[in-house]
């Protein structure tokens, strides 16, 4: 298995944030591959046709894409934490943009070899450059604001999970193979490599929509995770119970069934139409009610839950 060694420190200060290289990445995965997750077919459905052209009409991408991820590993140039929260892409593809091809090459012969004789070009890194920013533009950043969104509410609902069950609590789900496994020892997939030594450097997860994480470095000492969140996939309708719309009227109840896990003002009012002052008063009242808490996220304000809401939507089952 494959292990972070951590202490005491490196965990006081880890961070959570959001990424758009790590969301571009992540949106590129998912397009690339034939069988998709059920809650990413539909995005990918509207997307994977233009995807599919632009590879068509530029042979080194699509062999860039075909050797840059395989079912075990990512090539280590697509994967660089950032340096700071918030960084645009065009910042984030700096490092990369700055790699010789010989480096590009050897990250994707890691991956997959022998190279594709497209590989053999020069121009590598501006080509994958060119890439990311096409995923990026045309998949991605019209709903930037509502993916950031869902990202943040995931990293507020951690951060708080953390509080109340520690650091097991709050990674042992956050992807597949990892958990916490105590001892200064954060096992982080369960693959057979051998154990990475992080103390002394700083440690982010990042929330991303994308497969199932990943792994990411810049020796010797930015490390991140990237972990899964599937908010803006989740497009099936969600049911309000009757008693509930009677108590509270149909827009507030709607309102507060869409509030289960941290939500801001923004994507209520894309998920319910309402209008935005409409969604800010009932979220007020809901929250002097004592059916929300909130909390600041950046420039936004996440709502969620308080246990009287969760027992009120449950039902009689729940007393």
């Amino acid at each position: 298995m494959a292990v972070f060694l951590v202490d005491a420190e490196v965990m006081a200060q880890a961070r959570f944030g959001t990424s758009q290289l790590t969301e571009t990445v992540g949106a590129l995965n998912i397009l690339r591959r034939d069988q998709p997750l059920p809650w990413h077919r539909g995005w990918r459905d509207r997307h994977v046709g233009a995807f599919r052209d632009y590879l068509d009409g530029d042979p080194t991408a699509s062999a860039i894409v075909a050797h840059a991820i395989s079912s075990s590993w990512m090539a280590d140039f697509l994967t660089v934490p950032p340096a700071r929260p918030n960084m645009t892409l065009d910042d984030e593809l700096l490092v990369l943009e700055s790699l010789p091809d010989e480096r590009i090459r050897d990250d994707l012969a890691r991956v997959r070899a022998p190279l594709a004789p497209e590989l053999r070009r020069a121009g590598l890194a501006s080509r994958t450059a060119a890439l990311l920013r096409w995923v990026w533009q045309h998949t991605i950043e019209p709903d930037w604001p509502r993916r950031q969104s869902v990202l943040r509410a995931d990293v507020v609902s951690r951060i708080s999970r953390l509080g109340r069950d520690g650091w097991s609590g709050v990674i042992n789900d956050m992807r597949p193979g990892m958990r916490w496994l105590g001892n200064g020892r954060l096992q982080v997939q369960e693959r057979p490599y051998p154990p990475c030594d992080v103390r002394g450097g700083d440690l982010t997860f990042f929330a991303a929509h994308c497969r199932g994480g990943w792994v990411s470095w810049r020796l010797p000492d930015r490390f991140g995770i990237v972990y899964p969140v599937t908010g803006i996939f989740a497009e099936a309708a969600l049911s309000t119970p009757d008693p509930l719309r009677r108590l509270l009227g149909n827009a507030r109840s709607r309102i507060l069934v869409r509030a289960a896990e941290p939500v801001s003002t923004t994507a209520v009012v894309a998920a319910t139409g309402l209008p935005l002052g409409t969604v800010g008063g009932h979220l007020r009242v809901l929250t002097e009610a004592g059916l929300l808490q909130k909390r600041r996220s950046g420039r936004e304000v996440l709502y969620w839950w308080t246990d009287t809401a969760r027992a009120l939507v449950a039902g009689p089952s729940s007393f």
